[in-house]
Formats: C-alpha cells, structure tokens, sequence
C-alpha cells in the first residue's frame, strides 16, 4: 500500500498549528483523556482511518486504556468494559460522525445523556474531539495514509 500525497495539513503546514490547538483544548477541559482517545478510536474505526486507528490505540494505550477497552471499543453497547460516562461519550461521537444515517442525527436522547454526565466546557471538548478526529479520518483516508507511517 502506498499513500497518494502526505497528509494535505503536514503539505500545508499552517494548518496543522490550529488543529493541534483544537487537540489541546479539547485534552485541558475535564474530560478524562481515556474517554477522548476512546472517542477518537471509535470514530476512526467508524471512519475506516487506518492510520488513526493504529495511531488512536497507540495513544489510548499510553493514556492507560488496557487491551480488554481496547480491543472491545469497536463494540462497547455489548462490551463491560466501559462506564457509563464513556457510553454516553462513545454514542454522541458515534451519532455526530453518522450523520447522515438518520433526519435527526444527534437526538436528545444521546445528547442528554451526554449532559448528565458531562458540563458544558466537557460537552465542547467532546465535540471538538470529535469533528477534529473526523477531519483527520477524512483527510488520511481521502490521501490513504498507512498506519504505523507515523513513527
């Protein structure tokens, strides 16, 4: 497998400041930084994003998830694993990548849940993680990054 072009935001280097600014500010708002790599494996194993599947359980392993969360995060409803704060973190970040698998993609429901047990600031941090996970699925799928090119 060989990658058609480096990831567009190394090419264009001043973009890559500000998305890892997003990155930052979404790991300094109170969600414990297990859950965010949580969401980002989930929606890279959503997304299909080989690099940041192998790059996403790499870091969850260094932030101190353990293999049974690991290799169970792809089916965390069935899965024991996970506290309820993580549930309610994996549906949102599930909901908010598919969006366009139902009219009301993020329902009250799953937002709700989500409200229970995160604040505001928490809320944004995770929602942040999870469109800026989803543009980088979407920009090394698109250049079909290879997992592990990354060191």
């Amino acid at each position: 497998m060989q990658s058609r072009m480096q990831n567009p935001a190394v090419i264009l280097s001043d973009a890559m400041k500000p998305i890892q600014q997003i990155f930052k500010a979404a790991h300094s708002a109170g969600v414990d930084d297990q859950t965010l790599e949580l969401v980002h494996l989930r929606i890279s194993q959503i997304n299909g994003c080989s690099a940041c599947v192998d790059a996403g359980a790499k870091t969850a392993r260094k932030s101190g998830v353990d293999d049974d969360r690991l290799a169970a995060v792809a089916a965390w409803r069935e899965a024991p694993y996970f506290s309820e704060e993580e549930r309610a973190a994996l549906a949102l970040a599930e909901a908010a990548t598919r969006l366009a698998d139902r009219p009301d993609a993020v329902g009250d429901e799953i937002w709700d849940t989500a409200a229970t047990y995160y604040d505001e600031k928490q809320l944004a941090a995770l929602v942040l993680m999870i469109g800026v996970t989803n543009l980088f699925n979407r920009l090394n799928a698109t250049t079909r990054q290879i997992a592990g090119a990354w060191g």
